[in-house]
C-alpha cells in the first residue's frame, strides 16, 4: 500500500489538485460567461476558433501543466515558438477575454483558467457535451521553448504516444478520447506529404489509408501542391463535435498519421471499438468530458509560490 501511495504521488504530485467548479463564483461571478461570449463572438467570424481553443488548452497542459506558459511572448525563447506548437492559434481570443476580465474584476482570473474555460465553451459551441470546468489555476512563472520538446507528434508511434500520455498521468483511454478532439478543426497538407508519398518503410502511401480515401487525399494534397492548404481532420464532419472521427479512424479514413496509430495497439484499438456496436456501447461524449477535466488538472499551480494572476496573458507580471 505504501508503494502504491508513492506511485500515485509521483503521477499526480505535479498537480496541487485544489481546483474546483465555481472557484470564481464570489470573486468574479460573470467570469465564465464573459469568456464564453468572446469565444462565441470570435467563432461567428472564424469557424476554426473552437478547434483553436481546444488545441490551445491541450498544448498548454502538455508542456509544464495547465499554467498559461504557451501564451507568453518572451522573444526567441518563447514556448509558443516550439516546433511542436506550430499551427497553434487563438491567442487573441484569450487576450481579449483577459482584458475584459481585468476591467470587471482585476487580478482574479488567471490566463490558464481562461484557456480551460474557452476550451469547454468551444466544445459546447460545436454541439458537443456541456460540462462544468474546474478553475483556480495560477499562471506559471516559466516559458521556454526547450521545455516543449516532448509534445505528442503526428509522426510518433503508438508506443511513444502512450508514453507521453502516461508521463502526464493520462491513460490509453485518455489518449483515444482526447484524439477525438480532432472531430473539429483542420490540418495542413504539410503534415500529410510523407504519409502520402514517402511513407516509411518502402516509400509510397501509408498502406493503412483506405484505398477509397487515398485518391481524395492525393487530389487535395498533390506532390507539388500547396503544403499550407488545409483540410478537415474529421472527414465529412469537420465542424461538428461527434464521434465520426473515431469511426473514420476505424475505417482507414484517418487524415493524420498519429490518429491512425490507435489501430496499432490492442488496448487503444479495443477502446476505439468500444464506442461502436449494438450492445454495451461506451459514451464517447461522457468519456471525453472525463478526460478533459482530468487533463485540465495536469501540473496546475494553485499557490502564490508557484504561480501568479497575470495582468496580461502574454507577459509575466513585473
Amino acid at each position: 500500500m505504501k508503494n502504491m501511495i508513492i506511485v500515485m504521488f509521483i503521477i499526480f504530485g505535479i498537480s496541487e489538485a485544489r481546483l474546483k467548479v465555481g472557484f470564481h463564483r464570489k470573486t468574479c461571478p460573470d467570469a465564465e460567461s464573459i469568456v464564453g461570449g468572446f469565444v462565441r463572438d470570435a467563432a461567428q467570424f472564424n469557424p476554426q476558433i473552437p478547434a483553436f481553443m481546444l488545441r490551445l488548452h491541450f498544448h498548454d497542459c502538455f508542456v509544464q501543466g495547465c499554467d498559461g506558459s504557451i501564451l507568453i511572448d518572451n522573444g526567441p525563447i518563447s514556448e509558443k515558438l516550439a516546433v511542436g506548437h506550430q499551427g497553434v492559434k487563438g491567442f487573441d481570443v484569450i487576450e481579449n477575454a483577459k482584458a475584459q476580465l481585468e476591467f470587471v474584476c482585476p487580478g482574479v482570473v488567471s490566463c490558464a483558467d481562461i484557456v480551460a474555460i474557452a476550451a469547454r465553451d468551444a466544445v459546447a459551441f460545436t454541439f458537443g457535451p456541456i460540462y462544468e470546468v474546474e478553475t483556480g489555476r495560477k499562471d506559471g512563472f516559466v516559458s521556454n521553448i526547450s521545455l516543449a520538446d516532448n509534445m505528442p507528434d503526428f509522426r510518433d508511434s503508438i508506443h511513444l504516444l502512450k508514453k507521453k500520455f502516461f508521463d502526464k498521468g493520462l491513460t490509453e483511454k485518455d489518449l483515444v478520447v482526447l484524439t477525438g478532439a480532432h472531430t473539429i478543426g483542420t490540418t495542413a497538407c504539410f503534415f500529410l506529404m510523407d504519409r502520402l508519398y514517402n511513407f516509411v518503410p518502402g516509400g509510397g502511401p501509408d498502406p493503412s489509408i483506405n484505398p477509397d480515401f487515398l485518391p481524395e487525399l492525393m487530389e487535395t494534397c498533390p506532390p507539388e501542391g500547396d503544403i499550407n492548404f488545409r483540410l478537415p481532420i474529421d472527414h465529412d464532419s469537420g465542424e461538428n463535435f461527434d464521434n465520426g472521427i473515431l469511426q473514420n479512424i476505424r475505417s482507414g479514413f484517418a487524415v493524420l498519421q498519429s490518429d491512425s496509430k490507435l489501430l496499432d495497439d490492442p488496448e487503444t484499438k479495443q477502446i476505439l471499438d468500444s464506442y461502436f456496436g449494438s450492445t454495451n456501447q461506451s459514451s464517447f461524449e461522457a468519456d471525453f468530458v472525463t478526460s478533459m477535466v482530468k487533463m485540465g488538472r495536469v501540473g496546475v499551480k494553485t499557490s502564490s509560490k508557484r504561480g501568479e494572476i497575470r495582468r496580461v496573458c502574454n507577459t509575466f507580471n513585473d
